[in-house]
């Protein structure tokens, strides 16, 4: 039997030389190959992708069995099956369903956290809760990984909104403490926590009242909804943090009832998959054309990497195709200044992911805001367009160039095009609406976790390194020797130790 997989690889292998600007030729591509949720568009017009290839990879989605374990993960199955965990972030913006994990429905005790927090989120920012002295002015995020990079992301894309203290982040509990006791007399007086380990936050000097827990079905990667999103709700309030999770709700809803063929998270999935495992693209650039969105590719780099960089099956077997992308960007400006030579002119091709919103936050900007969607607009077309060596020799001749010397200067200005893209259009970056982009990306990874028939869910591929980290501690310390090290780890610990 010919498998959904083999028929794409033929497909792509008919049409790969194929220009991307001939499928506009006929019909109204940007109408069929576009969705929207609500006033958000996807557009994936600019990508090889045809009507065929489209009907394919719905084939993959619907053989690949999406819709029966999107079901099983919003209804509380344990899908992360190697670590026996439900996944249930979903879960965390659901305001009044019913969601049973062990027998118990789990939506009471998600809002009974989600109130405590705004009560805490409210008595920070009226001055009510003062810790040792006066209104707290400055909130500093202690955090790694999921920890970190979801606050640190939300709280800038979120900055309009912000009428709460001044947001920092930190890494390292222990060395916080020891600096705010240098300043008063009860350090722990001046922290909250977000974790389920209650008695190192009680030896910590926390009062239980600012000890906020979470479930071990949501993974740190997917955690910003719930408490570890606390500063975030400080920084902009618990009404725009339910509109936060509002906008991840509206997505949840529209993923859930939406046919795959306008389904904006299975879509943006299939053209990963075409892109990464068809096409053979290993990288993958989020663009976002918005500074307030300049964290959002290392967190969708997390999200996508640490999710979907496995190498086998969900039974244990060698995974038969490569698994996630690399994931990297910048801010679609500073990245126009950086490495965009490269994804127009390099030799490999690089699938691009742009982002804009349709207005800006500031009416006094407009004009600098249309400047920015132009620049977005063009870097697509052009990717797709290119300039062909007879363009650049036209250009060459009108500077009055002539003989070898216009051909060598026409082919340094050659763009072979043919390059895809992708556009996620919005409003205005809204707290409901950076919902909306957050669920959405998430969505996009577990449908590519479920069609490469790989666990998205745990994360044994960082334990290793963090084991032999423990064991170089005492050699670095001079309290173990070296045996059994490499030759090369043995001259490092040598140089680094002195």
């Amino acid at each position: 039997m010919i498998t959904e997989w083999q028929k794409l690889t033929a497909h792509h292998q008919a049409v790969k030389d194929r220009a991307i600007l001939d499928l506009f030729a006929t019909g109204d591509r940007a109408a069929a190959f576009s969705a929207r949720c609500g006033e958000m568009l996807f557009d994936w017009s600019k990508t090889n992708i045809d009507t065929d290839a489209k009907g394919l990879l719905l084939a993959l989605a619907e053989a690949s069995g999406v819709a029966a374990k999107r079901h099983a993960m919003f209804t509380g199955d344990k899908i992360n099956d190697t670590e026996g965990r439900a996944v249930l972030h979903t879960a965390l913006r659901n305001p009044d369903g019913t969601v049973i994990v062990d027998g118990k429905n789990v939506i009471p005790g998600v809002q009974a956290v989600l109130a405590a927090m705004a009560g805490f989120a409210d008595d920070v920012r009226s001055g009510r809760y003062t810790g040792q002295g006066g209104k707290i002015t400055d909130v500093v995020n202690i955090g790694i990984g999921g920890s970190d990079l979801g606050p640190a992301m939300a709280t800038l894309a979120l900055a309009p909104y912000h009428d709460g203290p001044r947001f920092e982040t930190m890494t390292n509990a222990e060395t916080a403490r020891v600096w705010m006791a240098q300043k008063v007399a009860h350090p722990a007086a001046q922290f909250a926590a977000v974790s389920t380990a209650q008695d190192k936050t009680a030896a910590f000097g926390i009062d239980p009242e600012r000890v906020f827990g979470f479930e071990d079905w949501v993974g740190g990667r997917y955690s910003m909804w719930g408490p570890i999103g606390l500063s975030l709700m400080i920084a902009v309030g618990p009404d725009d943090f339910r509109a936060f999770l509002a906008g991840g709700r509206d997505m949840d809803l529209h993923f859930l009832n939406t046919p795959f063929e306008a389904n904006l998270p299975v879509l943006l999935a299939l053209v990963g998959i075409w892109h990464n495992q068809i096409c053979g693209h290993a990288t993958r650039a989020v663009l976002p054309y918005d500074q307030r969105l300049s964290r959002l590719p290392a967190y969708l780099q997390q999200l996508e990497m640490e999710s979907n960089g496995k190498r086998v099956a969900m039974d244990g077997s060698d995974l038969p195709y490569h698994s996630g992308p690399v994931v990297w960007g910048e801010p679609g400006t500073n990245g126009q200044h950086a490495f965009y030579q490269l994804i127009h002119q390099g030799t490999r091709v690089v699938p691009c992911e742009f982002l804009v919103a349709k207005e800006g936050h500031e009416p006094d900007l407009a004009h600098q805001h249309l400047l920015l969607v132009s620049n977005c607009l063009a870097q697509s077309e052009a990717l797709m367009r290119g300039r062909s060596l007879d363009q650049a020799r036209a250009i060459m001749a009108k500077k009055g160039l002539q003989g070898v010397e216009l051909e060598r200067q026409a082919r340094h200005r050659v763009f072979p095009g043919n390059r895809p893209s992708t556009t996620l259009a919005y409003p205005k970056l809204t707290p409901f609406v950076l919902g909306q982009i957050i669920a959405l990306y998430e969505h996009r990874v577990f449908v590519e976790g479920v069609i490469l028939g790989i666990n998205s869910y745990d994360q044994w591929g960082v334990e290793l390194g963090k084991e032999l980290a423990l064991a170089l501690q005492p050699i670095l310390e001079g309290k173990q020797g070296l045996d059994g090290k490499d030759g090369s780890t043995a001259a490092l610990v040598g140089y680094l130790r002195g």
